[in-house]
């Protein structure tokens, strides 16, 4: 019995230690934080069903990672997910400190991320928001770190082109 409330307090204490990394990853994946808060949702049930064995790993982080990559790319699959809603406001950004003077650069930077393909942007937020490197990422997305760095490659530059093509739309506007 006492096995079960360690095991129980050292998942709460995983679990609050990662709660806005996890949701701000999943955030950052699915573009939508009540999507956002549903893979998370899920992702926190399957690492609880495991705890005993998930407990015992030297990289729980990584592990939770991969459980919430996996859950949203599940989630894509299903068919009501295919429609997406253009009359939807962003939500509200939470000014970090910095104040809010980066906010149109960062909704900005959203929106573009928002269009790129799933995989590359699942490779974008694995490498630059989590700081994975090329071999945790390629481990994260089960393929090979060639892959990563292609990937990784193509979304800068479709990011990039896009970026210079909204900001020659907004200065001749």
């Amino acid at each position: 019995m006492a096995t079960v409330a360690m095991d129980v307090e050292s998942y709460r204490d995983f679990v609050t230690a990662r709660m806005d990394g996890l949701r701000r990853t999943a955030y950052l994946l699915c573009g939508d934080w009540h999507t956002a808060d549903d893979l998370v949702s899920t992702t926190l049930v399957k690492l609880y069903r495991q705890w005993r064995r998930v407990s015992v790993m030297d990289n729980r982080d990584a592990y939770a990672r991969r459980v919430l990559l996996r859950v949203w790319l599940d989630e894509r699959r299903r068919p009501w997910r295919r429609e997406h809603s253009t009359s939807v406001m962003p939500d509200h950004v939470v000014a970090r400190g910095d104040g809010i003077e980066g906010a149109p650069e960062r909704l900005a930077i959203l929106a573009l991320l928002a269009e790129v393909p799933p995989r590359r942007r699942a490779v974008l937020v694995l490498r630059y928001y989590c700081d994975l490197s090329v071999e945790e990422t390629a481990a994260a997305l089960g393929c090979s770190p060639g892959t990563v760095k292609s990937q990784t490659a193509r979304a800068l530059e479709a990011l990039r082109a896009r970026m210079v093509g909204s900001q020659s739309l907004t200065q001749e506007a």
